[in-house]
């Protein structure tokens, strides 16, 4: 992948849209794919060539590794980024990109690998010196589980190894309960990821979810672009995200970056990554996990930043150094996004696919709006429920959330129910204006 090169974007939807925009801002072409239910989608649209690769159903298509590499084949190109989801994180997947001749735009496979496998990962930030939270080896059946239970001390979450984006993971709140439920968390566990491998780790009470963006190059150049707070979450899934974290003391941020960095230059790090922490009230930090591909959230660490993250992962890619240095990364102001999806907040947020009868984008200062969708389109049941991303920056958090409140006044989607009502009330939470708050707050709220 030299000069002006030709890119599979192996994604749908709103970061499908995002990466061929920052293909053809670099000089690229962009190659989409399609499902059928996405043959007339708007990166569709946008690209330079699109060819379909399957049914409906992910698994007859965007998670199709065969279907995907005989389109990057077909249409000749240089590299395939993953986006986000669907085979973004998959070691396999991305060994048979680089085996079939082609730049896989992420990390490599086995760091994929190594950082995907949560008990792995765990070992790999105690011997980089970044705090864990206090937790297990893999647990093979419940007495198991009972005893290193009894270590840890109550209470606890049971995680699947393989699980990420907030799911595979149990509350428990003593022995009685983990006897229940350790069974059939290890079942669900091999349903969702293929892997039935569970470990156990402590329960913070109160903590909130911060996590590190890193850039790396494959000149040795590692950086941070500060941090990102997602502590507003309903079951574990990201529902509003803030960066910077609102009251973060710098000598924690300072730390946060450093022991993110730490990590990243232990496993060998190259691309765009996020080192994903729980901080305790206390102001204690713990690893948690890394996700190794560009997050749903990055368009607010750009909004402080000024760095446009896909292009540096298109930079890296292409064997070129990171255009900032870790001196000249700054942060300027704040911003917060809100994840508008299709689920009907009064209905246990139950999906609501269907097709969108009217569609009124927001706009003015500061205010950013990624989506796939416009009047007219579908929501289709078979994929994610994100209608759009709705970014607000402003000069400080006070006028970030003000510019948000007219956005999301101003945002009309009609034809589906949206969480669109929801962020209407979350904006004017006096708690969450006062902030910070802790994962467990917005459940707590309802």
């Amino acid at each position: 992948m030299t000069g002006r090169s030709r890119i599979l974007v192996a994604n749908r939807g709103e970061i499908a849209v995002r990466i061929v925009r920052a293909c053809h801002t670099a000089g690229h072409e962009a190659v989409a794919v399609y499902s059928d239910t996405d043959k007339n989608a708007r990166w569709v649209r946008m690209a330079d060539e699109a060819l379909h690769i399957g049914g409906s159903p992910a698994a007859k298509s965007y998670l199709n590794t065969d279907a995907t590499l005989e389109a990057a084949k077909y249409a000749e190109v240089d590299a395939v980024h993953p986006g986000y989801g669907f085979l973004s994180e998959n070691a396999a997947f991305a060994r048979a990109v680089t085996a079939a001749g082609f730049t896989f735009i992420g990390p490599p496979p086995e760091v994929i690998e190594l950082m995907g496998d949560k008990a792995s990962a765990r070992s790999a930030a105690t011997e980089a010196g970044v705090p864990v939270v206090p937790g297990s080896r893999p647990v093979t059946d419940t007495d198991d589980a009972v005893r290193v239970a009894e270590e840890i001390g109550y209470p606890i979450l049971v995680k699947a190894a393989a699980g990420g984006g907030g799911r595979g993971i149990r509350p428990v709140r003593d022995a009685e309960q983990l006897t229940e439920v350790f069974a059939g968390a290890r079942a669900e566990a091999q349903s969702a990821f293929g892997d039935g491998t569970a470990y156990l780790e402590r329960a913070l009470p109160g903590a909130r979810h911060i996590e590190v963006q890193l850039l790396a190059d494959h000149h040795g150049n590692l950086v941070h672009l500060f941090e990102r707070d997602c502590s507003v979450q309903r079951r574990r899934q990201k529902l509003l995200e803030e960066a910077p974290a609102p009251d973060l003391d710098e000598r924690t941020r300072n730390e946060l970056g450093e022991a993110a960095k730490r990590l990243g230059e232990h496993v060998g790090y190259r691309n765009a990554g996020t080192v994903e922490f729980l901080v305790d009230p206390d102001g204690r930090f713990y690893f948690i996990e890394m996700n190794t591909r560009v997050q749903v959230e990055h368009p607010i660490t750009e909004a402080i930043t000024g760095v446009d993250l896909v292009a540096e992962q298109l930079r890296i890619a292409d064997g070129a150094e990171l255009s900032l240095t870790q001196d000249a990364v700054r942060h300027s102001g704040a911003a917060v996004e809100l994840r508008i999806n299709a689920e009907d907040p009064d209905n246990g947020f139950l999906p609501t696919p269907g097709e969108i009868t009217a569609f009124e984008a927001p706009g003015g200062p500061g205010v950013r709006l990624d989506t796939a969708l416009t009047s007219g389109e579908q929501i289709s049941p078979f994929y994610d429920s994100l209608i759009a991303k709705l970014v607000c920056w402003g000069a400080d958090r006070r006028q970030a959330y003000a510019r948000a409140r007219q956005a999301l006044s101003e945002f009309r989607v009609e034809g589906v129910a949206s969480t669109i009502p929801l962020h209407r009330e979350l904006i004017d939470d006096r708690e969450l204006l006062e902030g910070p708050v802790h994962t467990t707050w917005l459940e707590e709220r309802s």
